[in-house]
């Protein structure tokens, strides 16, 4: 904090700053631009005199002249300013911010000086500097390590004691017998795939916590995502003589995303109507765009999809999206669920900034909802190519109404 203090009374001296001055004009600004973390800078008033580009990014601070307590609603960083406007030369703490998504930062709170005074003594001049360093990735990695180890000791207990178990039995009484060699070999050929597919979901949902509090910046066309994991659902749809209905209009708005984490989330949600709705039905997947978002007044897009299985219970459906909770653990056990499927969509919605909700009425079907925001403007895809010409090949084996 000293080395920037300096580094401001020096851009001072060298320019020869009058005191009388507005207070930006004797903020090293160009300095401040540079800087990788947040940075506010405060007079004795509390009043935003600098600001960042972090922090116009990060926490949303454009407008010069304010209350910090207009901008930055948090006791502890109100605190922190108080402290060292008081005469504290620095203040370091922890602190979260709720924002969309929580995060975490190290707040370094430090007074600015002139000729070796405090500039407090002058109500023009940039009194008390905060710099916030966002801990979000690495508390995040902490947690996700611990929930881990937590989760996979428990979850795999249960396989691999069966696994165990007729691992034994094979090189003891079943030994000889090759009915039962063979039924037990596919019993662990199956706990095993299970093992392996809760291992995979595991690593997944932890890539995505980790990565949570960072919203995505690609533009995403939703249609080609719906059309490829329609177009890869649809053979294991009609094994079990079920149809997919794609309802998806060529106007529909591009979103701010990520493909390959969108896909996932499509692919998850139409996967269990696969796997829970009754044989012989329809999955109806429906794309349109909203003036107006859940909670929000920005432009977006909702894609419903909807099955014609046994329906949900009122009393599961807050607790859907949380790790390894199923509505009838048994079936979904019997059908390869490990528990996860929802919990990574719920968070991958987090990440886009957009919102999630299930509808079920009991002996009719369920219609999980995802309501993504639409571009705001237009932008460069990935590849650089920002056509917008729809030029999308029906899919194959899928209804599109």
């Amino acid at each position: 904090m000293g080395s920037l203090a300096g580094f401001a009374l020096t851009k001072q001296r060298a320019a020869s700053v009058d005191p009388a001055q507005p207070a930006s004009a004797a903020v090293p600004q160009e300095f401040l631009e540079r800087l990788p973390d947040p940075v506010i800078v405060l007079n004795v008033a509390r009043e935003i005199v600098a600001v960042n580009r972090a922090a116009r990014e990060t926490l949303g601070i454009g407008l010069l002249g304010r209350d910090l307590a207009l901008s930055l609603r948090h006791p502890d960083v109100l605190a922190a300013v108080e402290t060292v406007a008081s005469g504290l030369p620095s203040v370091t703490e922890e602190i979260t911010l709720p924002m969309p998504i929580p995060r975490t930062f190290t707040l370094h709170a430090g007074t600015l000086h002139r000729d070796g005074v405090p500039t407090a003594t002058d109500p023009q001049l940039p009194c008390v500097v905060l710099v916030l360093r966002d801990e979000t990735r690495a508390r995040r990695a902490e947690q996700s390590r611990a929930d881990f180890v937590a989760n996979a000791s428990h979850e795999l207990r249960s396989p691999l004691s069966a696994l165990i178990g007729f691992i034994e039995t094979l090189r003891g009484p079943a030994s000889d017998d090759a009915i039962a060699r063979d039924r037990f070999l596919g019993v662990m050929h199956a706990e095993a795939q299970r093992m392996a597919r809760l291992v995979e979901d595991l690593m997944s949902l932890t890539r995505v916590e980790i990565n949570e509090h960072v919203p995505p910046r690609h533009r995403v066309d939703l249609a080609d995502v719906l059309i490829g994991v329609t177009e890869t659902l649809v053979v294991r749809a009609e094994k079990r003589q079920m149809t997919i209905a794609l309802d998806c209009p060529d106007d529909l708005p591009p979103v701010i995303g990520e493909t390959d984490q969108l896909t996932q989330v499509f692919h998850n949600l139409i996967d269990n109507a696969v796997k829970y709705a009754r044989a012989g039905t329809q999955i109806r997947i429906t794309a349109r765009p909203v003036e107006r978002l859940p909670s929000t007044q920005a432009a977006g897009v909702k894609i419903s999809v909807t099955d014609a299985g046994e329906g949900i219970p009122a009393i599961h459906l807050p607790r859907l999206t949380e790790r390894f909770y199923r509505a009838d653990e048994g079936r979904s056990r019997r059908l390869g669920g490990t528990g996860l499927g929802l919990a990574i969509v719920k968070h991958i919605v987090n990440r886009h900034r957009g919102r999630l909700s299930i509808d079920s009425i009991v002996g009719e079907g369920s219609t999980f909802n995802v309501f993504l925001p639409a571009l705001p403007r237009p932008i460069a895809s990935p590849n650089g190519d920002d056509d917008d010409g729809d030029s999308r090949p029906d899919p194959l084996g899928v209804t599109k109404l």
